[in-house]
């Protein structure tokens, strides 16, 4: 996956996050709902391992959400 690739899964993710209102956990519940139904498998991947590797761009509800996708990808 090339830098400007990864930059832009970041950028859309942290959109996503930024769109979401109410508290961060509710928001991020939002969010890692959004990348199961409408985010390609591959994207998922890279942007968990974008979050295992650094993840510093993302922002925190972003991350949690990542995270999250991360566990249930992991559970099933």
């Amino acid at each position: 996956m090339s830098d400007q690739q990864l930059s832009q899964l970041v950028k859309m993710v942290n959109q996503i996050a930024a769109n979401q209102h109410g508290d961060p956990s509710t928001a991020a519940q939002r969010v890692t709902s959004h990348l199961q139904k409408f985010w390609a498998r591959s994207m998922k991947a890279q942007i968990i391992d974008y979050l295992d590797s650094d993840g510093s761009q993302l922002s925190p509800v972003a991350r949690e959400a990542v995270a999250d996708l991360k566990r249930l990808r992991q559970a099933s």
